[in-house]
């Protein structure tokens, strides 16, 4: 048998390992394209992207091309600007909840402290006074009644209504005066406020059935049902009440351009003993009691 030459076995050994490294290369020319391919769609994606934050970039600056930065910094501090300032509200003690918090309240709770008190979120009840103010001051006087049943809140609420006119209800509040037409005390608001929907549910029960319009002072352990506005406050503190009518009407009256002699805060939060403001009242306050 002829003895094959080293040339033959060499080109015999190439032609036999051809396949697999074709293979080999064909498969890695593949995957560098791939990636490649991948490489160029990322870089498009990416200058695509570019391109459309820096549009964005363009049509923003054109949207607030002209406003100035005092107007924006103006804009800020009515914001920030409160009816009161901050610790007019933390000394009356308004933030103060109870230790329940009902599912109603949470949303109106800033945080607990130590010894499980709930605190509200002073900003929230500044707001909310405020959108109060703006509803009760669409009523006449005749239109309103203010309902507080709660002792704490009765020298605040009679001062309350000697300077707006709103009738207020201490002590008792006559039930089904809104819903009885036979009753001699038959009368009928467009819009009630109630202290405490539990110690007032009276007042609450009979503005509810005839449709009326309802503000609600709620602490953290009332619920907020049938209210059209809530205010989150302590509805149990003689100083508390006293700032949130006092907040009331002065609001009432400047919107309303009544004019009256409005008495200084601490006419409504302070007792009769530290305040000289009481004295200017010359009779006794449009109230209804039993």
């Amino acid at each position: 048998m002829p003895r094959k030459k080293k040339s033959d076995l060499e080109s015999s050994e190439v032609v036999s390992e051809t396949p697999e490294k074709v293979k080999k290369i064909s498969k890695k020319k593949t995957e560098e394209a791939l990636e490649d391919t991948d490489l160029k769609k990322r870089t498009s994606d990416r200058s695509v992207l570019i391109k459309e934050l820096k549009e964005k970039a363009k049509k923003l600056q054109a949207s607030i091309e002209g406003i100035g930065t005092e107007d924006i910094k103006e804009e800020l501090e009515k914001k920030r600007e409160l009816l009161v300032p901050l610790e007019d509200y933390v000394k009356t003690g308004i933030h103060l909840g109870t230790r329940v918090i009902t599912p109603d309240m949470r949303p109106f709770v800033y945080r607990r402290r130590a010894d499980s008190i709930g605190v509200l979120n002073t900003s929230l009840i500044d707001e909310q006074i405020k959108k109060a103010v703006d509803l009760v001051s669409k009523y006449d006087p005749e239109s309103i009644i203010l309902a507080c049943k709660r002792e704490a809140g009765w020298k605040s609420a009679s001062l309350f209504s000697e300077i707006t006119g709103i009738k207020v209800f201490t002590k008792k509040y006559p039930a089904g005066m809104m819903t009885n037409t036979a009753l001699e005390t038959f009368y009928e608001p467009e819009l009630v406020i109630v202290s405490d929907p539990w110690i007032d549910k009276n007042a609450l029960n009979d503005a509810t059935l005839t449709n009326k319009k309802k503000i609600i002072l709620c602490d953290t352990n009332n619920f907020t049902a049938h209210a059209d506005l809530v205010i989150p406050c302590n509805n149990k503190g003689s100083k508390s009440l006293g700032l949130i009518f006092y907040l009331l009407a002065k609001g009432y009256i400047e919107k309303r351009k009544i004019n009256v002699k409005m008495p200084s805060m601490s006419a409504f939060v302070e007792d009769e003993s530290d305040s000289q403001d009481i004295q200017y009242i010359q009779e006794a306050p449009k109230e209804i009691s039993a």
